[in-house]
């Protein structure tokens, strides 16, 4: 099954800065392929594939961590 998923941050203002995307991306596969699932793309069209977590247990676990990265990481502003 290949899932589209498509998550905003609460704060619409607060960017992402280039040098830290490609970090957080390769975080967020990681806790991907941490549930048993397998990334195809982050940030494009495709992004998962899960046949052994709930796609909406695989989101929560994505939301939580990357959330928990970005703000150990600071602010990411443009």
């Amino acid at each position: 099954m290949y899932v589209h998923i498509i998550f905003h941050i609460k704060n619409p203002n607060v960017k992402i800065r280039k040098p830290d995307k490609g970090e957080l991306y390769s975080y967020i596969g990681s806790i991907i392929k941490d549930n048993k699932s397998i990334p195809i793309m982050i940030n494009g069209i495709e992004d998962h594939v899960s046949k052994n977590i709930a796609p909406a247990k695989l989101v929560e676990e994505i939301k939580r961590h990357s959330s928990r990265w970005i703000k150990n990481k600071g602010r990411l502003l443009h």
